[in-house]
């Protein structure tokens, strides 16, 4: 089936469209420069201004739309401009998107949008499932606000899932190639006081459920897209410097964090959500990497794929 990806070009985005595409499916990514390529993915070039627009054509007749648009959170300190950079790249291209579905004259059957667990807020040790309500932090306001745009496209033609999506774990990409120079110098840690709560998930698992959320008809609404056993922040550097063979003895204070990154420092490394997949789960959905060790073990070569 044609598959159009907004945002396919990224970490999680490129992955994807090749997984999709030696899937067999016909796959279109729309991204600002469209170029050639020897991958069997086409790319289409696309202005995400609100609206539809000429590449609104590839949407009419596809059988899925994922929607990864937006503005890297983690890319530089938030100032009040990249912060609203950061709302305005999602509620954008999404409202783009949502657009062009309902002027589509066969609209996809199903409408795959990204979220966060930023959707819930700071939550200390609570576990939080897809039932949570949101937070109040800026994280949280962004993903209500990109959530709400998306649910636009509901439609008796079209389901629309929300990928609430956490730490995706990859050698190649995301946060994990940047914790790992302290470790290899032999003075990694915990961030902070450790104890918050890291959602992760091991990016192959992260590409399978968006197939399987495709191709489930019985799988709507938001999807937290974590693993089924969140760590602490501890937990987690404890696990990679096993995995690295190296000290995770040696903590990043707060107060320096928070010098450094400012708001950001809080919202991304000093707290977290204890999130469990428990729509997925109970939709029958299966983890190949559940625990945090296999996954890591994996991803540096300990332990087959």
């Amino acid at each position: 089936m044609k598959i159009v990806i907004a945002g396919g070009t990224g970490f999680l985005g490129g992955a994807l469209a090749e997984r999709l595409s030696s899937d067999g499916h016909e796959v279109v990514v729309l991204t600002r420069r469209a170029r050639s390529s020897d991958s069997r993915v086409r790319t289409v070039a696309w202005t995400p201004e609100g609206g539809a627009g000429p590449w609104s054509v590839e949407l009419d007749g596809a059988a899925a739309v994922v929607n990864l648009a937006g503005e890297s959170i983690a890319g530089r300190r938030w100032s009040p401009a990249h912060k609203q950079e950061i709302l305005d790249s999602r509620t954008r291209a999404t409202r783009s998107l949502t657009a062009a579905i309902a002027r589509a004259s066969d609209p996809p059957s199903v409408f795959v949008s990204g979220s966060a667990v930023g959707y819930y807020g700071p939550r200390g040790e609570e576990v939080v499932t897809e039932a949570t309500p949101p937070g109040h932090d800026f994280l949280a306001r962004v993903c209500a606000q990109w959530e709400d745009d998306a649910n636009q496209a509901a439609s008796p033609q079209t389901r629309v899932i929300c990928v609430r999506t956490g730490l995706v774990l990859e050698r190649d990409g995301g946060a994990l190639p940047q914790m790992l120079p302290p470790f290899k110098f032999g003075v990694g840690g915990p961030i902070g006081s450790g104890r918050q709560y890291w959602p992760w998930i091991h990016r192959a698992d992260w590409i399978d459920l968006v197939r399987w959320s495709i191709a489930t008809k019985a799988a709507s609404g938001p999807l937290n897209g974590t693993a089924p056993n969140p760590v602490t922040n501890g937990e987690f550097a404890a696990a990679l410097g096993r995995a690295l063979h190296r000290p995770a003895l040696m903590p990043a204070p707060a107060f320096a964090l928070r010098i450094v990154l400012g708001e950001m420092a809080d919202a991304l490394l000093l707290s977290g959500q204890r999130a469990v997949p428990a729509k997925a789960e109970a939709l029958g959905f299966t983890f190949k990497y559940s625990r945090l060790g296999d996954a890591l073990g994996v991803i540096f070569g300990r332990l087959k794929a």
